[in-house]
């Protein structure tokens, strides 16, 4: 226990400081602006996705919505590597809270007794097999999260998670920046659902960005970047020497995702 506080303690010592640190990060109580924090559930095909999706729909999200963490996003990943991986992404405003989340479900009794299948599974069959985690801070513009309508519906959606790494930290202000100043409306224009745009403080690979968008189907992905690519505003944004200057970003990661019956995303 003392050394999981530790590490807690540490890690929100690490995000904040990246936080302070960053002159176009601003506190997220006085902007509105969320944390996210994402976890990349990697699995062994059998038994333990079965367990796991009871867990999360029943235990660990309504504990998370109790702590004020919601909506919470549980995706399953359909294109990219290291399958079968879930997505599980928790928004919120308080990033003290998104770290020390252990902690207090540890203190929800409800989310113990009904997670406790899966809590207590001996080591000699492990409920997963390794957990990735990083903590993003939203735009400055663009500082929430938007759950598609087709959410509440339960309707056809696929989601597309987009990773930007740069080569040094001021390509990265400026993709940043750029990202927010006007290609944000270029995605909408060309008829895409952005749902999240956040800056990595703690996780891999830094410096970069993640954004997450959604679509009805592969085809309507391929007919909103086929817009995109050959919009005008995007050509003449792409030419400005403020973002052309150099290559602003060095490489790009994107899978796709398919949510679960039991997503709040």
């Amino acid at each position: 226990m003392e050394r999981r506080k530790f590490l807690a303690s540490s890690l929100a010592a690490s995000a904040m400081a990246a936080v302070a640190s960053s002159e176009y990060l601003q506190a997220a109580p006085s902007t509105g602006r969320e944390f996210y924090q994402l976890r990349l559930y990697r699995f062994i095909n059998g038994p333990q996705r079965k367990a796991a999706d009871a867990y999360f729909k029943d235990a660990l999200i309504p504990a998370l919505n109790r702590l004020g963490i919601t909506p919470v996003g549980v995706l399953n990943l359909t294109i990219g590597p290291q399958t079968p991986t879930v997505y599980l992404l928790m928004p919120g405003t308080s990033l003290e809270t998104l770290i020390t989340v252990e902690d207090r479900l540890a203190q929800d009794t409800e989310y113990m007794k009904a997670g406790a299948a899966f809590l207590n599974t001996p080591a000699e069959k492990p409920p997963y097999d390794r957990i990735d985690s990083s903590f993003l801070q939203a735009f400055e513009k663009i500082p929430r999260l938007k759950v598609p309508p087709s959410t509440a519906t339960h309707g056809p959606r696929i989601f597309e998670i987009r990773t930007y790494e740069s080569a040094t930290d001021q390509d990265h202000k400026r993709k940043v920046e750029m990202m927010q100043s006007g290609e944000e409306k270029i995605f909408d224009e060309a008829g895409f659902f952005q749902v999240f745009y956040g800056d990595m403080l703690v996780g891999p690979r830094l410096p970069n960005l993640t954004y997450m968008l959604s679509y009805e189907n592969m085809a309507a992905r391929d007919k909103a970047w086929a817009a995109f690519v050959s919009a005008p505003a995007w050509k003449k944004m792409t030419s400005d020497p403020r973002y052309s200057f150099e290559e602003i970003v060095s490489k790009i990661t994107n899978v796709i995702l398919t949510p679960t019956d039991y997503s709040q995303i």
